[in-house]
């Protein structure tokens, strides 16, 4: 090996993405160093103690994406990941009261959705249905290269693979799918069900991490999103990672390591090294060099355009998109330390709570209470009366919290990155915390009495402290300027930056954000391919 390529591959990020793709790319017989600015390896799959005894998942917080191919193939359960399947129970708190509970007894579900509007039962199963059968047909392209638009032969073809497989689908199935990739998440709900509170819950799905109105066209394709994933051989399903979501990236540490990858945390890169137009490794904020043929960055692309890599090094109009490529979740997350179980008011009925919280807690009422949310958010910086899910994974793993208290993660909707001039996420972190804990109380009077401690990180903290450009969690917007071939530009969907030798494997590329690792997947095989192929200068 040449001085100058100690490695041939140094990836920046020690993500998830990022540990996928040097898994891959280790176990294909190449060196690889891995550079990860945090003191643990995880990126923003991580557990750690936020309260003294209190440990969570502090950022992502529930498996539902996570490839089976990656878990397979990267002998994870043999690394030490255990995933459990969640209870399937979804509580939406309504109005006045009430509430639905869907779980998968699909009697009980329609009685429970009838208690409000009948038809809305028939509609409710009809729409789910579409969906799953939309997911089952285009589940597989997200571990497929893009066509890049404007490219050659090889786009042509996975263009025509892709229609082939649309093509499958019944002209009422390609109907829906145009709708959902073309309409906004409100009409399109609208023509199936009406009640408010199972709107209420349906439009959230639609705006997890996707600050959104209601109304915005392309917002229905969220649905579809969240809609592929597998969890233990079950589709849809959702899990529990035995000791959080951070047993994921260990897990991927510990295999990527096994294979002779070298891991470096407190390692934060400076800049990518550019010579005669091809990357030839990174420089660290210290001062060191790492040479290697190939870099690949498991970072938000607007991080590495903007920060990380000179714009003369990029042609203009591709430094022109990605200053305008756009990080806006508009989530803020909260993790709660608990003496016991938050007690909601519509609940009080039910001699055993407990079933009704083993699986997400919606606070989301209704498409108003929704599209005020944003609103607001848009022109005060934060929502008032924030949509909120809830998960309390303690009730799974009792290694999280001392025995009979819990954990509770807050994943909460709309949180603007970008306040009012004058206004200071820093300054204001507290009173808006304050003010989403007494939303909650609302609904669950107890929770102020038995909160210990709490962790929150605001749209500012996730990018300062995860790289999170914007408190981005999808590493971009999934609009659908956005995805697939225009993710995350135009001519650069298949892994493959302006810059030679420097490829993009973090979920700023397809198919996106969500713990996955699919985009770490698709951009080693792309690699590899380069590799083979004697692509690598």
């Amino acid at each position: 090996m040449s001085k100058m390529s100690e490695y041939d591959v140094v990836i920046v990020g020690a993500g998830h993405n990022g540990l996928t793709c040097a898994g891959y790319l280790a176990r294909s017989g190449l060196s690889v160093k891995v550079v990860e600015q945090r003191h643990i390896v995880g990126g923003a799959a991580v557990t750690e103690e936020f309260h003294p005894g209190f440990r969570n998942s502090i950022c992502s917080y529930t498996v539902s994406l996570l490839n089976p191919k990656i878990v397979s193939d990267l002998e994870l359960n043999r690394y030490g990941l255990n995933i459990t399947t969640r209870d399937y129970s979804s509580l939406t708190l309504g109005h006045d009261n009430k509430f639905i509970h869907l779980t998968k007894d699909e009697e009980r579900n329609a009685r429970q959705i009838a208690r409000y509007c009948q038809k809305d039962a028939e509609g409710f199963h009809a729409m789910e249905v579409v969906l799953e059968q939309v997911a089952d047909v285009l589940r597989d392209l997200v571990l497929e290269t893009p066509p890049n638009v404007g490219g050659g032969l090889m786009d042509a073809f996975r263009a025509g693979k892709i229609a082939n497989r649309v093509r499958k689908l019944s002209p009422e199935l390609q109907r829906e799918t145009i709708k959902l990739f073309t309409m906004s998440v409100a009409d399109y709900l609208a023509e199936w069900i009406d009640g408010e509170t199972l709107s209420g819950a349906w439009v959230y799905v639609a705006l997890v991490g996707n600050m959104q109105s209601i109304y915005a066209p392309g917002s229905a394709y969220v649905l579809l999103h969240h809609m592929f994933g597998e969890v233990n051989g079950i589709k849809g399903a959702w899990g529990h990672a035995q000791g959080g979501m951070g047993s994921i990236t260990q897990a991927m540490a510990k295999s990527a390591e096994a294979h002779g990858v070298d891991i470096e945390v407190n390692a934060p890169v400076a800049d990518v090294i550019i010579k005669n137009g091809v990357a030839r490794g990174v420089r660290l904020q210290d001062g060191r060099e790492i040479h290697a043929r190939v870099v690949a960055a498991n970072t938000n692309p607007k991080l590495l355009f903007n920060k990380l890599v000179d714009s003369q090094h990029v042609p203009a109009s591709f430094s022109r998109e990605m200053s305008n490529y756009r990080c806006r979740s508009g989530s803020l997350r909260m993790n709660l330390a608990l003496s016991g179980l938050p007690d909601f008011s519509c609940l009080e009925k039910e001699q055993d709570r407990e079933p009704f919280l083993r699986g997400s807690i919606l606070l989301s009422p209704s498409k108003a209470y929704a599209e005020t949310a944003y609103s607001e958010a848009i022109a005060t910086g934060w929502s008032k009366a924030p949509m909120v899910e809830m998960f309390i994974p303690s009730l799974y793993d009792d290694s999280l919290a001392p025995k009979g208290q819990h954990v509770m993660s807050m994943f909460c909707q709309h949180f603007n990155p970008e306040l009012p001039e004058g206004q200071n996420w820093d300054d204001i972190k507290e009173q808006v915390a304050d003010q989403i804990i007494d939303t909650v109380a609302q609904y669950a009077p107890n929770l102020k009495d038995i909160i210990l401690g709490r962790m929150v990180l605001t749209p500012l903290d996730l990018e300062r402290d995860f790289g999170l450009v914007g408190g981005d969690i999808f590493h971009g917007c999934l609009h659908m300027d956005q995805t697939f071939a225009m993710r995350p530009t135009a001519g650069y969907a298949n892994y493959r930056m302006p810059v030679a030798n420097l490829y993009l494997c973090g979920a700023g590329a397809h198919p996106g954000g969500g713990v996955t690792g699919c985009p770490g997947h698709n951009a080693a095989k792309e690699i590899l391919k380069d590799f083979r192929w004697h692509r690598v200068a």
